[in-house]
């Protein structure tokens, strides 16, 4: 269900929006939000809630690894896409899952109408780093329907 009025995003957000994602704002197109759910270096896996103002995506990147790693979108409010390099985009609602290799490119966001978010989930892996690259150009999201 797209919302994008933001006091009813926040009632259908059940994790909560957390502070304005400042580390990472170069990375991304538009506003976004972290939640963490974990403490990283106090749990073997770490948990964040990513929200995404309205037309916010991030820009393509790859969570390399040797061993393992990757990541796992778990949807929980709003829609939202995703999209590896040379496939089609895939609608995102609350309840879909994304598995996502390691060394696969890919980015991912709010739909243009719509709030959205996601709990992140780093998967465990040997020698893991991620590598941010060029922003999702206004054609390729925009032609999303």
């Amino acid at each position: 269900m797209c919302i994008n009025d933001e006091k009813s995003f926040e009632k259908e957000n059940v994790f909560g929006l957390g502070l304005p994602n400042t580390a990472y704002a170069e990375y991304f197109i538009g506003n976004s939000y972290l939640n963490p759910l974990t403490e990283m270096g106090k749990c073997p896996v770490f948990l964040a809630n990513v929200t995404f103002e309205p037309g916010c995506r991030n820009n393509w990147h790859i969570h390399h690894a040797k061993n393992g790693g990757g990541q796992i979108l778990v949807c929980t409010a709003g829609e939202g896409w995703y999209q590896e390099e040379g496939k089609e985009a895939v609608s995102l609602q609350p309840g879909t899952v994304i598995t996502i290799p390691a060394n696969v490119k890919h980015w991912h966001g709010a739909k243009k109408n719509s709030w959205f978010s996601h709990i992140a989930i780093e998967v465990p892996g040997e020698e893991t780093k991620n590598e941010w690259l060029e922003a999702v150009d206004d054609e390729t999201y925009n032609g999303l329907e």
